[in-house]
């Protein structure tokens, strides 16, 4: 068979197959380990399994010993018969395949091409168009091509949001290149946002690697502090992936964020010498000391019950450790971010907070409010002690 870098791509359509001719081909050209699956290739063309055939051609791809062969089977062999299988399943073998070509210009050659022919198929498949196009964004990120990619990436969504009953691994291949192309540009929030999607559509357990986990519970961790509107933690907290970190390099990494969901600016305080292991932690220091002051307001919000949320300046600046001339516009910035709601009174230096954003609680945080509901209950019980006489004399 031929070589890698002599393989067709191009979309031309290629001449009528001879069976007979590939199969013979390709079993003087390639290994014996490989002769059976071609072997396989001939019978079940021959007898029009498709359904099988497409099987058979996952197990011959993801065998390590195809890879200088996947390309001319695939737009020798497959290319006579694509019409015949799965949309969504020919999109996957493509995705595969095209791995094997390095040069850029034939590796987006080859799955444009087929773009091309899937969108005026007979019956076109809106899903496998919208995978295809994932696909090719994510080739061009890769290859450099932002811009590319972003609009690739955009069409995509723009297929999938008509769709219902999208397949997870369609869902999940989106996210995952939505969250590597903001990363790449450096874009916290939407990275947080789509890579928590994408662990949401596979099994983190057995999909990923234990090097892969490390990688995305520290990417996300690192999103999370420095997303200028991320501050609420709770789905990270309660994720698995965050168990990564664990005895890792990274572990205080997790402390960190849950330091900040405390909202408790001591911690964070002795966290803080570890930020130069994280040089974008250390170079956003003032952000992150905004931040996590914001996140002790919240704290100091959540603590008192609903008819204890007038708080002084005063009281503000000893919990945030900021000067009381800065309180006022550390709650403006809450407002804004609609981290809390209520008003301000400047002439008194007193904020009356009505409403504070619901949050993951700590072990502590819960014990705090189970002794505020323990004092609730308490309330109750001395008011129905001094109404239960009262109501017995009346009856």
């Amino acid at each position: 068979m031929s070589t890698p870098t002599s393989m067709p791509t191009d979309q031309e359509a290629p001449p009528k197959l001879d069976l007979d001719a590939f199969i013979t081909q390709a079993l003087g050209g390639t290994p014996a380990p490989l002769h059976s699956y071609f072997e396989s290739f001939r019978t079940l063309y021959n007898k029009r399994l498709w359904h099988q055939l497409t099987l058979k051609l996952f197990d011959f791809i993801n065998e390590p010993a195809s890879a200088p062969y996947q390309v001319e089977v695939f737009t020798r062999f497959v290319r006579d018969f694509e019409s015949r299988i799965n949309s969504l399943r020919l999109v996957e073998l493509a995705a595969k395949v095209a791995r094997q070509i390095d040069n850029p210009q034939s590796h987006l050659l080859l799955l444009s091409s087929l773009l091309t022919r899937i969108r005026e198929a007979e019956n076109p498949s809106k899903e496998a168009e919208a995978h295809l196009l994932t696909t090719i964004a994510y080739s061009k990120l890769v290859f450099g091509d932002l811009d590319g990619a972003r609009k690739d990436m955009d069409s995509s969504w723009e297929i999938l949001e008509t769709l219902s009953g999208v397949e997870r691994g369609v869902s999940g291949t989106f996210y995952q290149m939505a969250a590597d192309y903001y990363k790449a540009k450096a874009d916290y929030a939407p990275y947080y946002k789509n890579a928590l999607l994408y662990l949401a559509c596979i099994d983190v357990a057995t999909d990923l690697t234990a090097e892969e986990r490390l990688l995305r519970a520290h990417d996300l961790g690192i999103a999370a502090l420095l997303g200028e509107t991320i501050y609420n933690f709770g789905e990270l907290l309660m994720h698995p992936i965050l168990d990564a970190l664990d005895n890792t390099d990274y572990d205080w990494i997790k402390r960190l964020l849950f330091t900040f969901n405390e909202g408790n600016i001591g911690k964070f305080e002795a966290i803080a010498p570890l930020f130069p292991k994280e040089p974008i932690l250390q170079d956003s220091y003032p952000f992150l000391r905004q931040k996590i002051c914001l996140m002790a307001l919240i704290e100091v919000v959540f603590r008192r019950g609903a008819g204890e949320r007038t708080i002084p300046f005063q009281t503000v600046a000893a919990e945030t450790r900021l000067p009381t001339n800065e309180v006022e516009h550390l709650l403006m910035k809450a407002l804004s971010l609609n981290l809390i709601k209520g008003s301000l009174d400047q002439v008194s230096g007193v904020a009356h907070i009505t409403w504070v954003q619901p949050r993951v609680l700590s072990r502590e945080q819960i014990g705090h409010l189970a002794s505020r509901l323990q004092g609730w209950m308490d309330r109750l019980a001395s008011v129905e002690g001094r109404i239960a006489p009262e109501v017995s004399a009346t009856a």
